[in-house]
């Protein structure tokens, strides 16, 4: 098993969308550990040279050179996972998330956000960042704990999508925005293309579900992540893992649709784990379950259910299936 390192700059960074005719910027042996820098936000949101903020020192050469054609996000990668095809999984588990810069941004834009005609002017905020105690410090005073984790993270779509907005998340995951992805957790990822071609970005320092005015704490980050390459594993749509509980999700404009597809993959996975009839895992999911709301800003709202692995199986689904 080796460690990479994927730096962030104008050649290995891509601007607002997925494709899976992306080339990869590094290939890995399934097992590998990879260490990838991010950056976040176009010209505009930065704060002046003379503020006093640290930034990284790649953000111009990716402003100037990293491929731009739809709006979006600034993602690094595609990383290549050899051996990865159509119809498997991509286990990620996030290692670890650092901040890379003591600085981060909250936009409210008009007609954007869950509350698209309450909100007329653009407001740009600079929020400082304490890399040692891990807060933010709010206009108003408030020192906010931070818990960083990347709002985007996905494979590549099915090659027939072509290139593909990285603004609405879909199967293959993308802009999710699930605050539960901090490091200790996992991400199951579907294959749509060879190597599986992930890449991620949309650092968040920190966020609340709904991520309801369009932005959270938007900055630079570094994760390191363990990729494994499933072939036990098949299904459509992302699923995730934290060290308590298991995670599925449900992707759609409508909320209500969400719902039911983030409850139908719970009690697929409650059969698939614990060997439940559908009866038994409905029934347990409207008692201990939790639906939570993802985000209702990227086009595509989310729900998220939440059940705690204690209520299955002292085995997680990785060592269920590996057993």
């Amino acid at each position: 098993m080796t460690h990479h390192h994927l730096k962030a700059s104008g050649a290995t960074c891509h601007w607002g969308f997925f494709d899976a005719a992306l080339k990869p910027k590094l290939t890995i042996a399934s097992g590998d550990t990879v260490t990838v820098d991010t950056v976040t936000g176009a010209p505009e949101v930065h704060p002046k040279a003379d503020a006093g903020f640290m930034t990284p020192p790649e953000i111009a050469d990716v402003h100037a050179h990293a491929e731009k054609t739809l709006p979006g996000h600034i993602l690094t990668g595609p990383v290549a996972v050899e051996g990865a095809r159509p119809g498997h999984v991509l286990e990620v588990r996030i290692e670890d998330v650092q901040l890379r810069q003591d600085w981060g941004y909250n936009v409210i834009r008009p007609l954007a956000g869950t509350l698209q005609s309450d909100f007329h002017d653009v407001r740009l905020l600079h929020i400082p960042l304490d890399l040692n105690a891990k807060t933010g410090k709010l206009p108003w005073g408030l020192e906010l704990q931070l818990a960083p984790f990347f709002g985007v993270m996905g494979t590549a779509p099915p090659p027939a999508w072509g290139r593909v907005t990285s603004i609405v998340p879909r199967a293959f995951g993308g802009n999710l925005d699930n605050k539960e992805m901090v490091a200790g957790a996992t991400i199951f990822l579907p294959v749509f293309v060879e190597g599986g071609l992930f890449s991620c970005g949309d650092g968040h320092a920190a966020q609340g579900d709904g991520e309801v005015c369009v932005t959270a704490i938007e900055t630079a980050l570094q994760g390191r992540f363990t990729f494994i390459l499933r072939e036990d594993l098949s299904f459509n749509y992302p699923r995730a893992e934290t060290p308590t509980h298991y995670l599925t999700m449900g992707m759609d404009p409508d909320l209500d649709r969400c719902a039911e597809m983030a409850l139908r993959d719970m009690i697929v996975l409650i059969g698939e784990v614990a060997g439940l009839s559908r009866e038994d895992a409905y029934t347990l999911c409207s008692i201990a379950a939790d639906l939570r709301v993802t985000q209702t800003v990227n086009g595509s709202k989310g729900i998220h259910c939440m059940l705690a692995k204690k209520l299955l199986a002292p085995k997680t689904l990785l060592a269920q299936k590996a057993a």
